[in-house]
């Protein structure tokens, strides 16, 4: 059983195993419906599946299967903001290959409608799903996540704010911090204090936690995180405060940070507990509905959910910690990279990854990707190297090391009122997406100046099925830019 300062089993510690939990496993309960998590996989009551839309692209082709026969079809997923990538493998080594635009806010739609096409209409054969996703990723740097609350100890709720006073370049004056998650009139401090060693100074003011709890239920907050001091030695505190919490907010999803990372150091432990509850919302609804809609299509498949550090987690435990999985799409990319440098014996291989509303690289040396023991989003460049430490939210758990901007084929170009211009973070994503895609989008993107430039094949989208209107790039183009 895992107890606070015991890592072992923990993802934090690096492995891929399932989290025993020093909490009772919760429902995770949000806008009036239920995932009742089974096994890997989630049930849900009443809400059905809706089919996935825009154009596709399927490819098939016959490879000799590694390994014994699963007796089944293998997938795997990787969701983006703008296109939503599949690749099956059936027990006689047929691989197939589908692309297709991603159906944001619904991204589970997508997911099912390319996973049908992998299948022929049928998911009954489905063994496993393999998942990985940049959704928890772009929702912090377009800022998308719930509204959320901090409760600390009292005294402590600027820790967000001071973090560990660096600074990526000192002399630049036009850097600036990004706004913490927490907005300050949300992070409020409760009356209580443990020790170092983890004994009591001052007992929990339940008082104190009552009128936090009032502010935050005035605010309508989904999301509460909770870290008090010290926590990561006994967190009898935040467990009693998360009772609570529940009482007065039965909707919200709730993190403590003596579950989600019982590490010392009270600036990582309070930001990476703030990222996983701003983004509990966001992956607990996601994971439920794509693990409804596949039990809809009658598959009880088991949903893997890649981690940043390159183990896997279930879809369940994705749900409560899915700060560990921040990073899982660019991860899969880097762990093919590492994998196609070790068969065609590369010493030395930088990694890119451009999407739709990131990008990415990494570098593989003899086969393997680092590791880093953190990462930092949001900042400009968001990376786990000490470069660029203090640009942005930090997240303490192991991560494959690299760097990454909010840039990629969707991100919308302004000319501000000084003349000056920028790129991003904001995406068009699928919908609208880019101006040239044809589907409504009218802001200039990098896709858009990529086709006026003529950097762009007009045939290159999803196989050729998906056209590209050069006039609606010109017009975005000279509206927004010339």
């Amino acid at each position: 059983m895992y107890q606070p300062g015991d890592l072992r089993g923990h993802p934090a510690a690096g492995s891929g195993v399932r989290f025993a939990g020093g909490q009772q496993q919760q429902r995770y309960v949000r806008g009036g419906r239920a995932a009742a998590w089974v096994g890997d996989s989630a049930c849900a009551g009443s809400a059905g599946r809706s089919s996935g839309g825009g154009r596709s692209h399927v490819a098939t082709r016959s490879l000799k299967a590694d390994g014994p026969d699963s007796g089944g079809l293998r997938a795997a997923a990787d969701v983006g903001g703008t296109f939503t990538d599949l690749v099956a493998v059936d027990a006689a080594g047929t691989v197939t290959r589908h692309k297709t635009l991603s159906t944001p806010p619904n991204f589970d739609s997508g997911v099912l409608a390319g996973l049908e096409a992998c299948a022929d209409g049928s998911l009954e054969p489905l063994a496993s799903l393999l998942h990985a996703s940049t959704v928890a990723t772009n929702a912090i740097l377009e800022r998308r996540g719930p509204r959320t609350g901090l409760i600390t100890t009292e005294g402590f709720r600027d820790v967000l704010e001071i973090g560990r006073l660096r600074y990526p370049r000192l002399y630049d004056l036009s850097w600036s911090r990004p706004e913490p998650l927490v907005e300050r009139r949300l992070r409020l401090g409760v009356g209580e204090r443990m020790a170092a060693d983890g004994s009591v100074v001052r007992p929990l003011d339940e008082g104190s936690v009552a009128a936090a709890l009032d502010v935050l239920v005035r605010a309508d907050v989904e999301a509460v995180a909770i870290c008090l001091l010290n926590s990561y030695v006994n967190g009898r505190h935040e467990v009693e405060v998360e009772r609570l919490v529940r009482e007065r907010l039965p909707k919200a999803a709730v993190s403590r940070s003596s579950a989600v990372l019982p590490l010392i150091r009270e600036y990582d432990r309070t930001s990476t507990t703030v990222i996983n509850a701003y983004l509990q919302p966001v992956m607990g609804d996601y994971l439920g509905r794509l693990a409804e809609a596949l039990q809809d299509a009658g598959s009880r498949a088991p949903i893997l959910m890649l981690q940043s550090s390159g183990g896997v987690m279930p879809a369940a435990e994705a749900a409560e910690l899915p700060a560990f999985c921040l990073e899982s799409g660019p991860t899969a990319g880097v762990l093919a990279a590492a994998q196609l440098a070790r068969t065609r014996g590369l010493d030395r291989v930088l990694a890119f990854d451009m999407g739709g509303t990131t990008a990415k690289a990494a570098v593989v040396l003899d086969g393997a990707p680092a590791i880093a023991p953190e990462l930092e989003l949001g900042g400009g460049i968001s990376s786990g190297t000490r470069l660029t430490r203090g640009s942005g939210y930090l997240l303490r758990t192991p991560t494959i090391d690299l760097a990454e901007i909010g840039a990629g084929g969707g991100s919308i170009a302004r000319v501000d009122q000084a003349g000056g211009l920028s790129v991003g973070p904001d995406s068009a994503g699928a919908d609208p997406g880019p101006a040239c895609y044809g589907r409504g989008g009218r802001e200039a993107t990098l896709t858009d100046v990529s086709v006026v430039l003529g950097h762009f094949s007009p045939s290159s989208l999803l196989g050729g099925d998906m056209s590209i209107e050069a006039e609606l790039a010109e017009r975005a183009v000279a509206q927004h830019l010339a």
